[in-house]
């Protein structure tokens, strides 16, 4: 994949398929250490010993929808070729956390790509799924929490237009702050 975004995009969609209504995505920029940290944790069913040992298969999927799962895999590979890796902790009932870890620098890294599209995206298709985004570039950072967002909004949901463009927005502005320092 291109982007880094498409593979926390997949992994989004693990988490809701996994039966998740939470699910956390932590980014951790750190430029002194030259690495970057990307997290997803759900509330989700989790996985059981044997599926989480072949989770990195990509001729092993749980969908019934395709035969292959090459999400994981294609994450891993991303993040080995970067000097870095992928860890997976899940237990049945427990959730999932998946973390991948890349050298920031590294020329074969993707960019992260369009975080808030992606994430907008992924709102609008997930009625009632909660989503905390943290951002850290260094010593500084912002959070999103969509609760905060469903209270203020009530009936409204993330599917409607004007909501996927201000979550798009305001995302987009948090990020270029950051950028900018």
């Amino acid at each position: 994949m291109r982007e880094l975004a498409l593979h926390l995009l997949d992994l989004l969609q693990n988490s809701a398929e996994a039966g998740a209504d939470q699910v956390d995505l932590s980014i951790e920029e750190d430029p002194a250490r030259d690495a970057l940290r990307l997290v997803v944790t759900d509330n989700g069913r989790g996985m059981d010993a044997e599926t989480r040992r072949r989770v990195l298969d990509p001729f092993f999927t749980t969908r019934k929808t395709r035969p292959v799962g090459l999400g994981l895999p294609l994450f891993e590979a991303a993040a080995r070729r970067c000097n870095g890796g992928l860890e997976i902790e899940s237990a049945p009932g427990a959730g999932t956390t998946v973390t991948a870890t890349f050298q920031r620098s590294n020329i074969d890294r993707a960019p992260l790509g369009d975080l808030p599209t992606t994430l907008a995206v992924f709102l609008a298709g997930h009625a009632g799924l909660d989503l905390r985004y943290r951002h850290r570039l260094g010593d500084r950072g912002f959070v999103f929490d969509s609760r905060a967002v469903h209270e203020r909004l009530g009936e409204v949901g993330f599917d409607h237009p004007l909501v996927a463009d201000w979550v798009k927005g305001h995302l987009s502005e948090a990020l270029a702050n950051l950028q900018k320092g």
